[in-house]
């Protein structure tokens, strides 16, 4: 992954989400038009800290978050997701 430049602004999260399954257990194949949206994610970036609220997450947790939270970013041709550490459900 290269190194992107660029800060995001204080209280926000900038996720690459993990691809959607293509496949469920039972080997049936998932269609792109019936794949939902990833909820997970690797942590790329974190801004600093609000008044009042630390920063709790950090570059490389992996984090739930919900399922219509923040916004997609193209950025060098690859996909992210900017989110505000309170859409943050469960850091893992």
């Amino acid at each position: 992954m290269s190194e992107l430049k660029g800060r995001i602004l204080a209280g926000k999260v900038l996720v690459e989400p993990v691809a959607a399954q293509e496949k469920t257990v039972g080997g049936i194949i998932i269609p792109d038009s019936a794949k939902e949206k990833p909820q997970t994610g690797k942590v790329v970036l974190v801004g600093s800290a609000k008044d009042k609220e630390p920063m709790e997450v950090k570059v490389g947790d992996t984090v739930f978050y919900g399922k219509y939270s923040g916004t997609e970013l193209n950025i060098d041709g690859k996909d992210y997701l900017l989110i505000s550490q309170t859409d943050v459900l469960y850091i893992a």
